[in-house]
């Protein structure tokens, strides 16, 4: 058993955050006292309630589960428990300063970017849609700043091209929950100095909106391509055809394609589908019709012997 304990009250609301819960509640340094996630949400048509990924966690692991509408209201209540640390993973509010006044060591964030750049909601598509060959975690301290705060330790992982949404989620998920504890610890212990942010390299990036999967097919292929890794599962990517909706949902840039086609337009070759771009062209590779199930370009096109010429919009 360690010397000390430290105390510590955990934020957090999706499925990003359940790593660095578990790996808290199950490290013998910590104590987690209490966990503080957002409200329960109604999802689907019958709009039944959901609890967030980080209640349904911290229940199985017998924590104890706030879920206020304002932080304002459990301010007294999370002073009163005297945290050593408050440790936030996409919690998905702004915290006001009386809260990050709490704990008696620090409020720390773990961020699913290479800080500064990408500060904001969209950090993990940001990588994928900008075509970069990094992405990490930071693991900071929380000022009254969006992302501004300094930082404690940074882990990066390299990206080949063909990752997605989930892939990155997945892995920047473990390594922030995997560097959490020692970073906490060597903070507290004084064997990390803060760095400043460099602000000349800062960048933003706003909410995702599902409207923002909607396809422009005149665009450079590739950068179709990363919309599409970028935004799956979530909000997926998708474009019209005639007046049905259609998920591309895995493609491939070809390039040179017949630029006697219009923007737009279909093509097969080889039992395969085409579209024709602003720059080459993108080899669809799964989709879904709207009320269809999902399917590769052969399956497709084996019940849409018409569709070359058409054109997505």
């Amino acid at each position: 058993m360690p010397e000390k304990r430290y105390k510590v009250i955990f934020m957090g609301t999706p499925d990003f955050a359940v790593p660095g819960l578990r790996a808290l509640s199950c490290d013998a340094r910590f104590e987690i006292i209490s966990v503080v996630t957002q409200e329960d949400k109604p999802i689907g048509r019958k709009q039944e309630l959901n609890a967030p990924a980080v209640k349904r966690a911290a229940q199985e692991l017998s924590l104890n589960v706030l879920q206020p509408t304002r932080l304002k209201n459990i301010t007294t209540e999370l002073v009163n428990l005297a945290p050593d640390f408050i440790v936030v993973i996409a919690y998905g509010r702004i915290l006001p300063e009386a809260i990050l006044n709490i704990p008696k060591i620090a409020c720390v964030n773990v961020h699913a970017s290479l800080l500064p750049k990408y500060r904001g909601a969209a950090c993990l598509q940001a990588p994928i849609l900008n075509g970069d060959s990094e992405t990490g975690i930071t693991v900071m301290l929380m000022d009254k700043g969006l992302d501004t705060g300094d930082i404690l330790r940074q882990a990066k992982i390299k990206l080949d091209g063909s990752e997605n949404l989930e892939i990155i989620h997945d892995r920047l998920s473990k390594i922030g929950a995997e560097i959490l504890g020692d970073t906490l610890i060597d903070f507290a212990d004084k064997k990390i100095k803060p760095q400043k942010q460099d602000e000349s390299f800062t960048s933003y990036v706003k909410i995702i909106d599902k409207k923002d999967g909607q396809i422009n097919w005149d665009s450079d292929a590739q950068k179709i391509e990363r919309q599409i890794r970028a935004f799956n599962p979530w909000p997926g990517t998708f474009s019209f055809l005639e007046s049905k909706m259609l998920k591309i949902i895995k493609a491939q840039v070809i390039e040179n394609a017949d630029n006697k086609l219009e923007i737009g337009q279909i093509f097969t070759e080889n039992k395969q589908l085409l579209v024709k771009c602003r720059q080459n062209a993108l080899l669809i590779l799964e989709l879904q019709l709207e009320g269809k199930k999902v399917m590769d370009s052969p399956s497709f096109l084996a019940g849409h012997a018409d569709i070359s010429g058409k054109k997505l919009k």
